[in-house]
Parts: structure tokens; C-alpha cells; sequence
């Protein structure tokens, strides 16, 4: 871990997640030109979904950050705790799918693929906002509210947190996100330099 806040490192998570969300745009367009997509993308951008951005990034967030602001006096049934709980069960709810969708294609694409672009066109939808209010309503509130020793004692737990999950497979997956977006984005117009 380094010594940003704790906010700035999940701004820094929230621009890996952002990349692959990106790269989920370009799936959807392969997809609809009627190219195939292959199972190990899919199989990758599930688990860094599900292991990056929810255990790890959506944990630290959940456990951590939103826990220490209620006791600060942030309302948890009030916003913007509330909306962004939401948002991270829904989100939940959206792998649940991406996953099933994955698999129906992976056996028959034919009849997996319209399903598969409506789940990943859902995530593309969720995200974008879901950080924005992240980024520009919650972290600046946290930084005004938390002291700094609380953000020392939250960067600690964060390191714990990312500890038991496993530094390494932290790591792996900020790599994978690279690797995924390789992977999509070869012969696509439409990416960007990440």
C-alpha cells in the first residue's frame, strides 16, 4: 500500500474498474457485429469483477469506510450511504447475472448472446455514475469528516483487508484488468490507450 488516503486509493482502484467497464462497451459492440468473444474473457472479467471490484474494492468501502463514517454521524438509511448500498447490491445482483449469461454464451452463442450484451449494457450503465457519486460526493465528504489519524487507522485496515484476500492477488488482478483489455480490444477501432 502506499501513503495516499484512503480515498485516494479507492479513486485509484476506481480507475482500474472504470478501464474494464470501457472495455465492457467494446464486448458489447464485437458482440453485436456479430463477432465471438472467448469464454477466457469472459471467465476474467467475472472474477475481476467479482473479486476486485466487489470483495476487495466494494469490502473496504462497506466494511471499513461506510461503517467509520456512520459512527462520524453519516446517516447509513440517508444518502449518499444508502444510494451507494443500493448500488453495490444491484451491482451484486448484475455479476450474479454476468455470470450466468457468460456461461449460457460460452455453451450456445447463439442463443446466450442477447442476453449477455443486455447484462454487460446494465454494468456499463451502473458504474459510471455509481463512481462519479463516489468520487465527487463521498470521498471529499469522508476527507472533511475523518481525522487524520482516522485516516491512518482506515489506510491500516484497508491494508489489512487487501492482506487477507492476499496482497499478491490484489496485485494480479490490477494485471488482469490490463491483460483483459489487451484481449478485447485487439483489432478494435474503438479502445483507447488505457
Amino acid at each position: 500500500m502506499t501513503s495516499r488516503k484512503p480515498t485516494e486509493e479507492l479513486e485509484h482502484e476506481h480507475r482500474i474498474i472504470q478501464q474494464v467497464v470501457g472495455g465492457m462497451a467494446v464486448l458489447v459492440e464485437k458482440l453485436e457485429s456479430g463477432k465471438e468473444i472467448d469464454a477466457a474473457v469472459l471467465t476474467d472479467l467475472f472474477e475481476f469483477m467479482r473479486t476486485f471490484g466487489d470483495k476487495c474494492h466494494h469490502g473496504k468501502e462497506e466494511i471499513y469506510l461506510f461503517k467509520l463514517l456512520e459512527k462520524k454521524g453519516v446517516p447509513v438509511s440517508g444518502c449518499p450511504l444508502a444510494v451507494l448500498l443500493h448500488e453495490h447490491e444491484k451491482g451484486r445482483n448484475l455479476l450474479a447475472d454476468l455470470k450466468l449469461t457468460s456461461e449460457t454464451y460460452i455453451r450456445t452463442p447463439g442463443a446466450g448472446r442477447e442476453a449477455l450484451i443486455g447484462t454487460l449494457r446494465r454494468l456499463i450503465e451502473l458504474y459510471p455514475s455509481h463512481i462519479w457519486k463516489e468520487d465527487y460526493l463521498l470521498f471529499p465528504m469522508a476527507d472533511k469528516i475523518l481525522s487524520d489519524t482516522e485516516q491512518e487507522e482506515l489506510s491500516a485496515r484497508f491494508e489489512q483487508h487487501e492482506s487477507e484476500i492476499g496482497i499478491d492477488v490484489h496485485h494480479g488482478f490490477e494485471q488482469l484488468a490490463g491483460r483483459i483489455l489487451e484481449i478485447i480490444c485487439e483489432e478494435s477501432s474503438t479502445c483507447l490507450a488505457a
